[in-house]
């Protein structure tokens, strides 16, 4: 059966005023995170709040094939780690489907091992590239024994029977390439160290000092972040419980905005500094929104979110924010398409080696629906239509992409015409609830 042939089509249309309290599902970066560290520890790591997406359990079967114990019992997952230094060389391929954070982060992890690891995804995963990963463990002693050309899946990984610590500038913000290399230190002697110019979610080091690791960061007069860690600890199983993913919870924030009387409540949502770009850039946009109860849940400040119908105002989006919401810059478009001005997003090269070139996916599909727009080399410009006047009735190609997919049937919510989009099947990658989920607040979405 072709690719074409398993499409499913999705079609979104003007909504009365959503209600209601939702809770999305837990944060995604974390979720990988937790199978991977419980799964490299020493003892019982216990997780709730696990977001179960097809991303994260590929993670989660990858440190099965290298020997982690993984059970899910009721709404817990339970894993019984190898210890640190002790992974096993896995019988076949891992396949990460269409999970880049999980394939390049599992590339850190067992590349500094002293055996043949290979790594195969899906057609989306297997065109993005890997070179940004690759290359501090080349310096490490890496070896790629095979890749596709431009460094691409799939790869086969040889680690050196002594892995080389070293001190690594991160030439781009990028919090995968900065844990891949954090994660390849675990399993070198002496001490790896990051630099970071500029700060991108630091899930990893929280978490791995939750776990035990000896990890330190100082940061130095021009603000660079040096992250050290030394290798060959020993880490100890934790309890987690995973907060709401801020990235899922754009979905119904947005959608809250835009559709006129809306009055909604979004539970548990992760408020780490490094994740709360968009929200700041929709409280710049009028945005008519209350951050409540906040708390703290497993060492990370949760809040609620209290969303109702708005009338947004372009912006400006400065390029040092675009760390702090790299993937909600496709639904932060879908907002500016009703905001009154023109909304300027700049700093966006990253977009270009997502799960899609998801720059151009979104001007195109902002196009596709008579939103007028310009796409630069790394920025957007956004003109918006208030009300939705006179925008929709196209359809949006997803290139496999299950942001895109989202954010554009979120927009339909709010437009003259009704938007579709020519697959909803990869929504399962990060938001498997997504359908339920806005359909329990009143969306028309078939």
């Amino acid at each position: 059966m072709s690719l074409q042939e398993n499409m499913r089509p999705a079609t979104a249309r003007k909504s009365a005023e959503l209600s209601g309290t939702v809770r999305v599902p837990g944060d995604k970066s974390i979720s990988h995170r937790a199978l991977m560290f419980g799964g490299l520890a020493s003892g019982e790591t216990r997780v709730t709040g696990l977001l179960e997406g097809e991303d994260v359990l590929r993670t989660g079967e990858a440190m099965k094939a290298m020997g982690a114990r993984i059970v899910r019992n009721d709404r817990e997952w339970i894993i019984q780690g190898t210890s640190n230094g002790c992974l096993l060389e896995p019988d076949g391929a891992l396949d990460f489907g269409n999970a880049g954070t999980g394939a390049r982060l599992t590339m850190g992890l067992v590349g500094t091992y002293d055996m043949a690891t290979r790594f195969v995804g899906d057609p989306s995963l297997s065109k993005r590239p890997m070179g940004r990963v690759l290359d501090p463990l080349r310096q490490m002693g890496v070896q790629v024994l095979e890749s596709a050309p431009g460094d691409r899946l799939p790869i086969v990984l040889r680690g050196p029977k002594h892995a080389a610590p070293i001190t690594y500038r991160v030439p781009m913000p990028s919090a995968q390439v900065k844990s891949a290399v954090l994660l390849a230190g675990l399993n070198a002697a002496g001490v790896t160290t990051v630099v970071e110019p500029v700060m991108t979610r630091d899930h990893t080091e929280k978490m791995l000092a939750g776990f035990g690791a000896n990890i330190e960061i100082v940061t130095d007069r021009e603000k660079a972040r040096h992250i050290r860690i030394e290798g060959r600890g020993r880490l100890a199983g934790q309890v987690i419980d995973i907060p709401g993913d801020p990235s899922s919870a754009a979905f119904p924030i947005v959608a809250g905005l835009i559709v006129p009387g809306s009055d909604i409540v979004v539970e548990n949502v992760l408020m780490n500094p490094t994740r709360t770009g968009l929200i700041t850039t929709l409280l710049d946009m009028n945005a008519d929104m209350e951050i409540i109860n906040r708390r703290l849940a497993g060492g990370e400040e949760v809040a609620d979110l209290h969303v109702r119908g708005s009338e947004l105002k372009g912006v400006t989006v400065p390029a040092d924010r675009a760390p702090f919401m790299i993937d909600e810059y496709p639904v932060l478009a879908v907002a500016a398409a009703f905001a009154e001005g023109r909304t300027v997003m700049e700093g966006l090269e990253e977009l270009r080696v997502k799960e899609s070139d998801r720059l151009s996916a979104v001007a195109n599909g902002l196009k596709a629906n008579a939103v007028e727009c310009e796409e630069g080399a790394a920025s957007l410009v956004v003109h918006g239509r208030p009300g939705g006047r006179g925008i929709g009735g196209g359809t949006v190609e997803t290139h496999l992409d299950h942001r895109i997919a989202m954010s554009f049937l979120v927009m339909g919510l709010a437009t003259e015409k009704p938007v579709s989009i020519d697959d909803r099947t990869m929504i399962a990658t990060s938001f498997p609830e997504f359908m339920d989920l806005m359909g329990g607040l009143g969306a028309a979405i078939e």
